[in-house]
């Protein structure tokens, strides 16, 4: 029987819980706090949809700004082919009306782009800016000052505040060594 008395000794007797009884809650208190809760769950979840529709509006800009640099980007060589042909006809002695109709044809082709914010840079005359120019030379020259672009090779453009293209351009270097012993 020793292990009667073990069992014995291991149970515990178990007294019922005693229940707090409920402290008079006001119903209008709990209902304002849940009105409060609502109330902040229902600004953030405004906020929450505003932020949203906000970030929703940048992305279909950005992506709208990239296609337009994408599709630009692509006709520019287009654009560098046409003004290479027109200046070949040009010097070939091409009929006049041709070179007027290739000109009209150029000139549409530029204001639509300009209308999506293409800009053409004219580089000849200015003083090199590498963030502008691409420089593919150096040459001595008496008439344009160092530093200065003497000729554009190939035209730059920008797309509204972007930088597309820089222009590849032949800087002068001031004049020749030879001329300045003179």
């Amino acid at each position: 029987m020793p292990e009667a008395e073990e069992q014995e000794a291991t149970l515990e007797v178990l007294e019922p819980e005693t229940v707090e009884e409920p402290v008079d809650v006001d119903p209008l208190t709990s209902i304002q706090e849940e009105n409060a809760t609502l109330q902040d769950r229902l600004l953030r979840l405004q906020a929450d949809f505003e932020n949203f529709r906000k970030r929703t509006q940048r992305e279909r800009s950005e992506l709208y700004v990239r296609a337009n640099e994408d599709l630009v980007e692509q006709l520019l060589p287009v654009l560098d082919t046409f003004e290479l042909g027109m200046a070949n006809a040009e010097k070939s002695g091409a009929d006049s009306s041709i070179l007027e109709g290739f000109a009209l044809v150029h000139q549409q082709t530029l204001a639509t782009l300009e209308r999506f914010g293409l800009e053409p840079l004219n580089a000849e005359g200015e003083p090199f800016d590498p963030h502008h120019h691409e420089a593919i030379t150096h040459m001595p020259s008496a008439d344009v000052a160092a530093d200065s672009v003497i000729a554009q090779t190939r035209r730059g453009y920008r797309l509204g505040d972007r930088l597309l293209r820089a222009a590849q351009v032949v800087v002068s270097s001031g004049p020749a060594a030879e001329e300045e012993a003179n």
